[in-house]
């Protein structure tokens, strides 16, 4: 799913922040949206209108008034024309004006006058941030019905260390595009959903793992809880972090630790996608101290991990899904299909080293999804388009 035929605004005032907005602009653009950008004076101190007007194909609103043949903007149309309004960066100057109903430019104006839904993303300083007035500004905006996308711990333009970052544009976007296309197929249903690489220990600072980013995965969490999923996402070691309120995050560690918080809510819940890349093998022994490299040779005894799919597989019970994944380098789908009848899964997600584009590290993949009797395959697409894809497949096959 995508934002195709959705409007938004974007309103972007006077902070060092203002840079971002482009790239957030950008995402909303590429995902297919239609985006008019609304600028305070002081926000045109910080980002041309040139350059904005370049991303988004359309004038951008500043004023009330168009300079050179008195063109009105109407605020009141654009309140209507909106899905969504996003305001980042905002200022605190900006959020007392909007608490306080302080119409004396086109953003405020135009916000008061907005239908749909107001997503603000404060920036400023930490002690600006901090201050009571900020905060009771905050709340009085959420009492309203709008969603402040909360800023980030860092080092900001002030040189100090504290909250007062503007979120990322990606996130802001994923909240957004969220809160936007969200549907009720998955109400109801808990999803499990494994993601990552795991780390098995031989030493205190060396490990046996492998390349896997976590993206697939955590694509898949946001794809569940965007149709109405609760889903519980346990995680390898990732610097991913999840959007949606929807998803519970457990990290874990090694292929023992994912077996143990997999199999507890496995549970309880409707549906497993096993995304996860599991170390097959770990090491016999964890050393309790660094080992030293005192020979040309060293040899390390491994053994097999839990098979989490199989062991999964194994206890589901009548009613669940459980959806395995298959990273195979040749006879494909051979591999995928003796996978998929002796774990006991419904279907499969197969993608190959073999394509260019897809497997660790990438923000595309190309999968084949697989069942005991036919196989669809997929084109190469974002990760986030795969995940979409899976589950479609799921809730029209299986739920």
């Amino acid at each position: 799913m995508d934002l195709k035929g959705k409007h938004i605004v974007v309103g972007i005032t006077g902070s060092i922040a203002a840079y971002k907005a482009c790239e957030l602009i950008r995402l909303f653009v590429k995902d297919g949206a239609e985006v008019q950008v609304v600028i305070t004076p002081a926000g045109k101190e910080f980002i041309t209108p040139v350059t904005l007007s370049a991303l988004t194909s359309h004038p951008v609103i500043s004023d009330f008034f168009a300079q050179r043949d008195g063109t009105w903007h109407s605020h009141v149309e654009l309140g209507l024309w909106a899905d969504a309004m996003v305001i980042a960066p905002c200022t605190a100057s900006t959020l007392g004006k909007m608490a306080g109903g302080i119409a004396d430019n086109m953003l405020i104006t135009t916000y008061l006058a907005m239908k749909a839904p107001v997503f603000i993303a404060p920036a400023m300083d930490r002690d600006m941030y901090a201050h009571p007035s900020t905060q009771a500004n905050l709340d009085k905006l959420r009492s309203y019905g709008n969603t402040v996308i909360e800023p980030t711990e860092g080092f900001l333009a002030s040189k100090l260390i504290g909250k007062g970052r503007m979120e990322e544009p990606q996130n802001i976007f994923l909240q957004v595009k969220t809160a936007l296309l969200s549907t009720s197929e998955l109400k109801g249903k808990t999803v499990l959903i494994t993601a990552g690489p795991t780390y098995e220990k031989i030493d205190p600072v060396r490990f046996i793992g492998n390349y896997s980013s976590g993206k697939m995965g955590f694509a898949l969490a946001e794809a569940c809880a965007m149709r109405g999923a609760h889903v519980e996402l346990v995680s390898g070691p990732t610097s991913l972090r999840p959007v949606h309120p929807g998803i519970s995050l457990t990290h874990i560690e090694s292929a023992a630790q994912m077996m143990e918080a997999a199999s507890r809510i496995w549970a309880g819940a409707d549906v497993a996608i096993l995304s996860a890349a599991v170390a097959d093998f770990t090491p016999a022994e964890t050393a309790a101290q660094k080992i030293k490299r005192n020979t040309r040779q060293q040899t390390l005894d491994l053994v097999a991990t839990p098979d989490i799919a199989a062991t999964l597989g194994q206890s589901k019970r009548a009613g669940q899904i459980l959806v395995g994944f298959a990273l195979e380098t040749h006879d494909e789908l051979h591999n995928a299909q003796e996978k998929l009848r002796k774990k006991h899964l419904d279907f499969i997600v197969l993608n190959s080293l073999q394509d260019k584009g897809a497997g660790f590290g990438y923000d595309t993949n190309k999968v084949t999804l697989v069942t005991s009797t036919e196989e669809y395959p997929f084109p190469l697409k974002s990760k986030a388009e795969v995940a979409q894809d899976i589950i479609d497949f799921l809730c029209t096959k299986y739920l």
